[in-house]
């Protein structure tokens, strides 16, 4: 090795890591991994790609330290040891990915790339406080051994930082460890390091609090390990009277979990109940172990007084996880409170080796996924047998393959639907820079909206005052925000644009002195082909339809309504003829052209409702009647302009005492309506029927009837009649 690289206090430890870690490995190693690795290392240093860190941590050391402390405290395993050992020389390509696949194998390469691509995470320093950093963790692993790997390698730079003169650095790092990788390594089951992990963070972060518990728990240790022994000798002798074959041992909490009871229960080191624990473990068979646990517990609480609120009984019930043992805090010697767990020796290897404990972390939310997933981790562990890592090799990690974690420039980390765009992350942060994204810089290069985000991109949103969302941008949004938030910008800038197109629509109307009837309007819309009023306005705003067009369009279909003469509901036509024969003839009430013209069909156009007396003309529709207007009709001058080949003169016969007044009847739309109501008006000799059309929609009719009356009192008489016609809700003489 090169001598430079090494301190003079490092040269000693290193050796000893070296052999430690030969002698731990041996049995899972090649012949030649040895000499092939001392080689590659060794170049690398000479080389200058096997360095120390930026503060001053020999890299070497430390990765020697992380591959003894995962050997020594979990399992020997040559692939994570290689990859643990060869990492810096591949992240800074002194050793190819090629010659890594080809010498080591594609295993050690997958463990390669899931550490190098997890070590980029840590230049975004700000998301690490996020919970979403340690999903995102997990999802650039890809391989359960890279989290066990990062969580070991952390533990070792904990043990090596004690002392460094860099308070920020290791507070950092202390922080780190208590907020990511302590919680990881107890899913895990990781326990006794998650305990490691906790302590060193408590005591790098508040080394007084650290200080002074330890220095209480140095000060009672002798008393301590007095009283335990007191609290064991007459339980030991009890327990060996039943016959039961067991070991029975005390311990004291952790400093951490001390300092959690403390600041929880707002007490003393001495007030907590279980500072220290007995652990009772029985060698049985598994078909005893739930009968002799129990006769432990009953031997237990027959000597000492239990606080029966907190016994908890995971032997009857296990925990989720697999966990089982009985816990029961009682009253032992000087009043003093002990907690007593029982379990037999399977159930403490398996909670002591960390593969089925309390896998929920206290005070973190769980989650349904992960806590799933990491269980079955646990389970794959639990059952092998020729070292743990080699059942979970090829155990994927897609835990979170349906999410997107994404960084902004200033650290920060957010979590979007897998397939989400540019343009969801633009919305996801604020509703004004999604309208306004013109596209944005991805890990530095310009991509546009509907770029897909990739976990770990980090995005900068672009924006121009004069963008604003499109319709086409809901075909690769995926999340309901953007996606509500695109459809109502669109709608409210639509009806704006409605608004506006109506109201030039109503000028023009207005310049034109035509007044809108707004049925007909909506069957002109519809005869356009528009599905809705907004798309028809929106076609005028857009230039697609000339407002001028929509007017002669309009008059158009209003003469054309003016000369139907027709019940909607039916087939059936209801036509009135001018008498035909010059008896009849004087008595009529209308003159339509000169003397010579007789048996004319004609009506009084519903725009005006013409009445006797009004100065009127005739205009020759369509089918050949003639539609009767004042002059003074809204329409006349356009009539009389566009088409003055198709007017007649009409006057009145000069008969006074004849009268036009036209009825508006307001219904249920029933079969037989009209001939009840043409039926009334018929029997009523001084009454004529000149004109009459219905329309219908859905349930209800509207009908118009024009009659000639000469008596006052009779016509009152009909329209009482048409009011007593069952289904009809309303009737109103209009002239």
């Amino acid at each position: 090795m090169a001598e430079r690289f090494f301190k003079d206090e490092e040269r000693q430890p290193f050796l000893q890591l070296y052999k430690k870690l030969n002698k731990l490995t041996a049995q899972v190693a090649e012949p030649e991994d040895a000499a092939r690795l001392k080689s590659l290392i060794k170049s690398g240093i000479e080389q200058g790609f096997y360095q120390r860190d930026r503060f001053g941590l020999n890299q070497l050391l430390h990765n020697m330290e992380t591959a003894g402390i995962l050997s020594e405290r979990l399992s020997p395993d040559r692939n994570m040891t290689i990859a643990i050992l060869l990492e810096p020389l591949v992240a800074k390509a002194f050793v190819s990915e090629s010659e890594i696949g080809e010498v080591w194998g594609e295993d050690v390469l997958k463990l390669l790339r899931g550490l190098i691509k997890v070590s980029t995470l840590y230049s975004h320093r700000a998301a690490v406080e996020s919970e979403n950093f340690r999903r995102l963790l997990m999802t650039f692993a890809d391989d359960i051994r890279v989290i066990i790997i990062m969580i070991v390698d952390r533990l070792a730079l904990m043990r090596r930082i004690n002392h460094h003169p860099n308070e920020s650095f290791v507070q950092d790092v202390a922080y780190e460890s208590n907020y990511l990788y302590a919680p990881l390594a107890h899913r895990l089951g990781l326990y006794s390091i998650k305990s490691e992990l906790e302590d060193m963070s408590l005591k790098y972060t508040n080394r007084q609090v650290y200080t002074d518990i330890a220095h209480k728990l140095n000060e009672t240790k002798v008393a301590r390990d007095a009283y335990i022994a007191k609290f064991i000798e007459p339980l030991r002798e009890k327990l060996e009277q039943s016959g039961l074959n067991f070991e029975i041992k005390g311990r004291t909490k952790s400093i951490y979990s001390i300092w959690n009871k403390i600041q929880k229960q707002k007490i003393d080191v001495d007030k907590i109940y279980d500072l220290f624990a007995i652990r009772i473990i029985i060698d049985t068979p598994p078909e005893k172990e739930k009968s002799d646990c129990w006769l432990a517990y009953s031997i237990v609480t027959d000597m000492y007084v239990p606080n029966t609120s907190r016994l908890k009984d995971w032997i009857s019930i296990p925990k989720s996880n697999g966990y089982e043992s009985l816990h029961i805090t009682v009253n032992g010697p000087e009043q003093k409170w002990v907690e007593v767990q029982i379990r037999t020796r399977r159930m403490d290897l398996v909670a002591e080796k960390g593969l089925a404990a309390h896998w929920r972390y206290k005070g973190i939310k769980s989650e349904g996924n992960l806590d799933t997933w990491m269980n079955n981790v646990r389970d794959i562990l639990e059952a092998a047998e020729s070292g743990p890592f080699e059942l979970i090799r090829n155990f994927k990690m897609d835990i979170y393959s349906k999410e997107v974690f994404v960084f902004t420039p200033k650290g920060d980390l957010y979590k979007l639907p897998l397939g989400a765009s540019l343009l969801d992350f633009a919305f996801h942060i604020h509703s004004k820079l999604g309208c306004s994204c013109t596209g944005g810089l991805v890990n530095g290069v310009n991509k546009k909206i509907n770029y897909k985000l990739q976990s770990g991109d980090t995005v900068e949103i672009l924006t121009s005052p004069q963008q604003s969302p499109k319709l086409d941008w809901l075909s690769f949004v995926v999340t309901s925000k953007a996606r509500n938030k695109i459809r109502q910008t669109i709608n409210e800038r639509n009806k704006q644009s409605a608004d506006l197109a109506k109201e030039m629509l109503q000028r023009r109307f207005k310049n034109r002195k035509i007044e809108i009837d707004e049925p007909l309007l909506m069957k002109l819309i519809k005869k356009l082909g528009y599905k809705t009023v907004t798309d028809f306005y929106l076609a005028i705003s857009d230039n697609q339809l000339d407002v001028n067009q929509v007017i002669d369009s309009y008059m158009e279909m209003s003469q054309q309504a003016s000369a139907q003469v027709q019940e909607t509901r039916s087939a059936d036509e209801y036509t009135f003829h001018t008498p035909a024969d010059d008896a009849e003839a004087t008595s009529d009430v209308l003159i339509i052209g000169n003397n010579e013209v007789k048996g004319l069909n004609y009506k009084f156009s519903r725009c005006c409702n013409p009445g006797y007396g009004d100065k009127v003309f005739g205009f020759i529709s369509a089918d050949g009647s003639i539609n009767i207007h004042r002059e003074n009709c809204p329409n006349a001058q356009h009539i009389k302009n566009k088409y003055p080949y198709r007017l007649i003169p009409v006057k009145w016969s000069g008969k006074g005492d004849h009268k036009i007044s036209m009825i508006t009847i307001v219904g249920r739309d029933d079969i037989g309506i009209v001939t009840n109501i043409t039926s009334i008006i018929n029997k009523e000799k001084s009454i004529t029927l000149r004109n009459i059309s219905v329309d219908s929609c859905g349930s209800l009719f509207q009908g118009y009837v024009v009659v000639c009356s000469t008596d006052d009192a009779a016509l009152k008489r009909v329209i009482d009649k048409l009011k007593s016609i069952n289904g009809v809700s309303n009737v109103q003489k209009s002239s």
